[in-house]
């Protein structure tokens, strides 16, 4: 078991792949499959995480909402157990007015949100996302207007039929231009465009295309809007931190509700970092679920790796059986089939990592996230080709060490 040996043993294996390689293709086919998929899945995992967490953190750091209940606990039901929302009374406007008086706080935006078709004359835009907001809604949800400008807070005192388009729903229903001062029907019903609105450039900008901002209290009364439903978009005030901005809101929540100290909070708040824990546990999630998937690619490749490590010692008994005339232990043989059966693993793993990094860059070149494989996901994937090539190598390589030096050099 030294240098050797080992370079004896690598170089075994690679002239064994040289020689039939369709026999090495299909045996190396499963851990290249297998190292693969678990590659581009961390790359584009990781490459996602970071632009999500880009994303959160461009909403500002400061800012949380207010809910009913927390919706970025992931819960699994058996529709026996009672919902979150139970015993949880809905926010109202006066308690948007309240939480706004507080001198850690900026401004508390009403949020509620629904679905529906937007229409301008004969143009119509099905499953537009309509959100109710108040007037101060530009100070959480960050952006330019390239159009006109936002309704004012009298305009939600009055729920108003007035609006705020998306770019691309005014590009659809106005392709000309122009859209301010135009009409459209939401639901139905007939708004005036008071200017068009450009969130900031991040993910969730660019998978939600359509949508529709209309005063809150129009939402409720003219667009069949949940009252029970309305969340709060809080901005701490400059100067003020995020905890103290929490606390001012939990005691102002309690208070007002009459909770005692013993009593639990029956609302929720939700800072940033809650939707980041929340993306982690999903991706991780669903990446558990790769590995297990992955591992089947690397169960399938090390029966192939056992097939022909056992079709070397069967081609090879004469071989091994000189050698052991000669001298060598049985040790020395193990060592030697250990070596060849993790070279031909790690060959494929290192196949299938080069295979990730291609389809990585595939998904940075064609899509808005830059998929980069992390160097733990790297070590990972050699580690796990190695232990599959000891893992399914030392049958084979035990048989090898164990054979009769005599009955090996009678063998034909």
């Amino acid at each position: 078991m030294n240098l050797t040996s080992t370079r004896e043993g690598i170089g075994i294996a690679l002239d064994a792949l040289r020689s039939n390689k369709v026999r090495a293709f299909l045996t190396t086919l499963g851990i290249v499959i297998g190292v693969a998929t678990v590659m581009t899945m961390a790359a584009a995992i990781t490459g996602f995480r970071a632009m999500v967490m880009e994303n959160i953190e461009a909403i500002g750091p400061n800012n949380f909402i207010a809910s009913r209940f927390d919706g970025t606990e992931i819960r699994f039901s058996d529709n026996h157990g009672k919902d979150p929302w139970e015993g949880k009374p809905a926010l109202t406007f006066a308690d948007a007015e309240m939480l706004e008086a507080l001198p850690a706080v900026r401004t508390v935006a009403t949020s509620i949100d629904v679905g529906g078709e937007v229409r301008a004359g004969s143009r119509a835009v099905g499953s537009v996302q309509i959100m109710g907001r108040s007037a101060d809604w530009v100070e959480y949800s960050r952006g330019d207007f390239l159009q006109g400008n936002n309704y004012l807070g009298v305009h939600d005192q009055r729920a108003s039929n007035v609006a705020v388009l998306s770019p691309d729903l005014a590009q659809q229903l106005f392709p000309s231009g122009g859209a301010v001062g135009r009409s459209v029907r939401i639901k139905g019903r007939e708004f005036l465009v008071a200017g068009v609105y450009k969130l900031k450039d991040n993910i969730f900008a660019s998978a939600m295309k359509n949508w529709v901002v209309v005063p809150s209290t129009t939402a409720i009364k003219d667009l069949d809007a949940n009252y029970d439903w309305m969340d709060f978009l809080v901005v701490t005030e400059r100067g003020f931190t995020q905890e103290r901005a929490m606390d001012d809101v939990t005691a102002a929540l309690r208070s007002a509700r009459g909770l005692r100290p013993a009593e639990e909070n029956n609302f929720a708040l939700i800072k940033q970092e809650a939707f980041k824990s929340m993306f982690d546990r999903l991706t991780g999630v669903f990446f558990i679920v790769m590995v297990v998937l992955s591992s089947i690619g690397l169960i399938v490749g090390g029966v192939g790796v056992v097939g022909i490590m056992m079709i070397s010692v069967t081609e090879r008994t004469r071989e091994i059986g000189v050698r052991k005339a000669l001298g060598a232990k049985s040790n020395e043989i193990l060592w030697q089939f250990l070596v060849e059966s993790v070279t031909v693993t790690v060959i494929g793993g290192a196949i299938g990592l080069a295979v990730a990094t291609a389809l990585a860059g595939l998904i940075t070149a064609t899509t808005p996230v830059n998929a980069t494989i992390p160097l733990w996901a790297i070590f990972a994937s050699i580690m796990a080709s190695g232990g599959a090539g000891i893992v399914f190598g030392l049958y084979p390589a035990n048989k090898a060490a164990r054979l009769d030096p005599v009955e090996a050099l009678r063998h034909e």
